[in-house]
């Protein structure tokens, strides 16, 4: 096929341009910044501030969770509609960490300033503002840093290393939250003179993210190679980037593992972005949590959560990206609905903390399989089309779960919302044939 996305890949611009194999400071830098990256998600997303904001700030929890599904919604959307560009440009003026750092300052920014947020009504739409704004910086940052990893796994190795910084990355989210629990929100006296009627210890753990996030994303751009540039002008490579991802999406159905992966992708992570969003207001509207015990919740989440990616990272390069997804994807079905039903706390605590061991493996697997069937050349563009497929109908998550909490005035009712999403992705993920992996080599 004279547009197969394989032969522009050798005939692309940036064929002729090898990355260097990066030793263990460059692996461990890559890993170290799904560390860094999981502050955000985590503290601000799912378990601290969106608690906050549907608590304290909104008029009341039910507007609240609506209010926040809209603007996750919204991020998600820009996300979705650019990401693709933005990949495809990329992979025309070869280097990937740039653009990184670019977004990577622009959620630390946004991050830091959503201490300006008071627990009143009046500060709704800047709390909703700039939660977008970094969301979308977060989201495209994600691209170039997902892209890096066909270029720098070792030969059998790329399911492992996805997995392991997913694992890492649980790691970083849980020691976060650890901060963000004893050293702010429990703290007794408060550290840094803060006001608790002002809510400054919750406001807080935005500057702490903040510091989280730029802290921990130095190793990567110290140590971790990048493509080298191509030499093409910033405005021949949009051009010829724009061109790319024509020919791609034209020819997209010619090519039926990767339109099916896309598909899928793009059901199962709406299901997961939705958990991972409302997992906490959840937990504390339908069982009574209060922030603490939400916190608390969270950090036991995170260790199973963790420990799946870690183990799970073995199973990837033994039986293969897509058995893991869906062994993944069976297992969160099962648990996700006696979630939805159990009326107990304790219940609650034991099964969420079971689920978490396949939130995990879900979606290293979804990123190894990409890195799998992805054309080495065309890695940035192809993983902005796994953000596409990952957020081009992410917004319907959030929203039908808004409708169904606002129509049942019910946050159950909303939550089982979720279990939709995930069965169709494990439905149409089945036929797909996945690639043999390469057999191991030396990891380092």
């Amino acid at each position: 096929m004279a547009n197969d996305p394989q032969r522009r890949a050798r005939n692309s611009p940036a064929a002729g341009a090898p990355i260097s194999r990066p030793g263990f400071l460059g692996l461990a830098g890559w890993c170290l910044y799904d560390w860094a990256n999981s502050a955000f998600p985590t503290v601000i997303t799912t378990f601290v501030f969106s608690v906050y904001f549907t608590q304290a700030v909104a008029e009341t929890p039910i507007i609240g969770a609506v209010q926040w599904s809209r603007g996750l919604a919204v991020a998600s959307l820009i996300v979705a509609l650019a990401s693709p560009f933005l990949g495809a440009i990329a992979d025309h003026a070869g280097r990937r960490k740039p653009w990184l750092l670019v977004f990577t300052l622009a959620n630390v920014g946004a991050c830091a300033a959503l201490w300006f947020v008071e627990p009143a009504s009046q500060h709704v739409q800047l709390a909703l503002s700039l939660y977008v704004l970094a969301s979308v910086a977060f989201g495209f940052a994600m691209v170039f840093y997902d892209s890096m990893l066909p270029g720098i796994a070792p030969a059998g190795y790329l399911g492992r290393l996805s997995g392991w910084g997913w694992a890492v990355g649980y790691a970083g989210g849980l020691v976060c939250l650890l901060v963000a629990l004893f050293g702010l929100v429990r703290a007794d006296p408060l550290p840094f003179g803060l006001d608790r009627a002002a809510a400054e210890h919750v406001r807080a753990t935005g500057l702490l993210v903040a510091l989280w996030f730029a802290l921990f994303s130095v190793p990567l751009f110290a140590f971790t190679p990048d493509r080298p540039p191509t030499g093409i002008p910033l405005g021949q490579a949009v051009r010829a980037g724009l061109e790319s991802l024509r020919t791609t999406l034209r020819h997209l159905p010619e090519n039926r593992a990767i339109a099916r992966f896309l598909l899928a992708h793009m059901f199962y992570t709406n299901g997961l972005t939705t958990l991972f969003a409302f997992g906490g207001v959840y937990a504390a509207g339908a069982f009574g949590m209060d922030l603490a015990e939400v916190l608390s919740f969270g950090i036991v989440l995170n260790i199973t959560a963790g420990a799946g990616a870690a183990a799970f990272a073995w199973v990837d390069d033994w039986l293969g990206s897509k058995r893991t997804i869906i062994i993944a994807l069976g297992a969160l079905l099962g648990l996700g609905s006696a979630l939805v039903l159990v009326e107990s706390k304790t219940l609650f605590w034991i099964l969420g903390a079971a689920l978490g061991i396949f939130v995990g493996p879900a979606q290293a697997a979804g990123r190894s399989l990409m890195a799998r069937l992805a054309p080495p050349e065309l890695a940035t563009e192809m993983f902005g089309l796994y953000a596409l497929a990952g957020k081009a109908t992410v917004f319907a998550g959030p929203l039908v779960l808004g409708f169904a909490t606002d129509a049942f005035q019910s946050q159950r009712a909303g939550i089982a919302t979720i279990l939709a999403f995930l069965l169709a992705g494990l439905l149409i993920l089945r036929p797909l044939q996945e690639p043999e992996s390469p057999a191991p080599t030396a990891p380092v």
